[in-house]
């Protein structure tokens, strides 16, 4: 009774903002209640070790760490990989630069190279090696690469993943990969997340979004990396005591969830195919590779007026859908999207064309 009442409390409308909005099912909570404890800062928690000798195996490195967020999880990457003053190189539309509130230059003291990416979120090869500072003390060192897979839902193929790690390698610098959603990436690749990061110094997987944890990252790396890490968290502010409550639900996610990911990917593409031929809005099938689909409203056929899409959220509400409106809308499908919620938003949304365009 309890599980299904955490399933399912506040979870009226059908919610397309993100995946981190999934809430742990009975399986998952039956994990929860039933873990063994200790306490994770003084290194005696079993469930914690486990999801992170699991974590480590499963993305092929040495050792795993545990944490609250993606956000601290990518910051103890980078800061484990560079000194104050150094250097990394990102793109610029990833996470750790625009969405993680300049952690690692504000608390890390590491300066941000944004580099510019194409429609598909890759780096060329060329502007990473231009970025790449000379040994000069008017510079700062350039340490690390930073990688994003997936990219807004596009996912990056195992030859461009390669590439940027030996290039990266080729230059002296280390790779991180913030695969806070890699398992959609290797679902939807066919390929195991192991090899897609193979040669990766770091990856920083998510527990919290498709997979459907309710909180919590994994750090993997080799040992002396891991190593520091751990004692940066603890600096961040990210030792926790009783930690396998969430390592429960983490590793449980592991073990059942990633498979799933594939239907959210089908519910998906189903969404554009339904929506292709709606006149007022345009979506490409082409660029839904995983979970996301992104609406624009307005096309040559009908315009959408600002005035309208200023009441599209109340409109969704009223439809029992949550969205996040814009004139490019993002939709997340997750492990709480059922067929049947599809089917709702694609109706709720003819009905807005077809009240609202001109």
């Amino acid at each position: 009774m309890y599980a299904t009442a955490i399933k399912t409390a506040s979870t009226k409308n059908a919610d397309f903002r993100s995946d981190t909005v999934t809430r742990p099912d009975e399986g998952m909570m039956a994990a929860i209640q039933s873990a063994a404890l200790g306490d994770d800062v003084y290194g005696d928690d079993p469930t914690t070790a486990t999801l992170e000798a699991v974590a480590s195996a499963l993305l092929g490195k040495e050792a795993g760490l545990f944490l609250p967020s993606g956000t601290q999880s990518n910051l103890a990457g980078v800061m484990a990989h560079c000194n104050r003053g150094d250097e990394y190189l990102i793109g610029k539309t990833y996470h750790i630069y625009s969405y993680e509130a300049g952690g690692t230059a504000v608390l890390g003291s590491v300066m941000p190279h944004p580099l510019p990416v194409n429609d598909r979120g890759a780096l060329a090869a060329d502007d990473v090696i231009a970025a790449i500072k000379p040994d000069d003390s008017h510079t700062p060192i350039t340490r690390l690469l930073c990688i994003e897979n997936t990219v807004s839902g596009m996912a990056h193929s195992q030859s461009y993943m390669d590439e940027m790690a030996n290039l990266a390698h080729d230059h002296g610098l280390k790779a991180h990969c913030d695969g806070a959603r890699l398992m959609n990436a290797a679902v939807a690749l066919g390929v195991s997340a192991k090899d897609l990061v193979r040669g990766y110094d770091t990856v920083s997987l998510c527990l919290s979004k498709g997979l459907g944890a309710p909180a919590g990252s994994v750090l993997v790396g080799d040992h002396e990396t891991i190593a520091r890490a751990r004692r940066l968290r603890k600096m961040l502010g990210g030792g926790m005591r009783q930690s396998g409550l969430l390592a429960a639900a983490g590793l449980y996610a592991l073990e059942h969830n990633i498979d799933a990911l594939a239907e959210d990917h089908r519910r998906a593409r189903h969404l554009v195919e339904q929506l292709n031929d709606l006149d007022g809005i345009t979506v490409t099938p082409e660029a839904v590779e995983t979970n996301m689909v992104f609406i624009r409203f307005g096309d040559e056929a009908a315009t959408i007026s600002d005035k309208a899409l200023a009441e599209l959220a109340q409109f969704m509400s009223d439809h029992a859908i949550t969205i996040t409106p814009s004139r490019v809308m993002r939709c997340v499908v997750h492990r709480d999207i059922s067929d049947a919620d599809i089917d709702a938003l694609i109706h709720a949304l003819r009905a807005f064309i077809e009240r609202y365009a001109d």
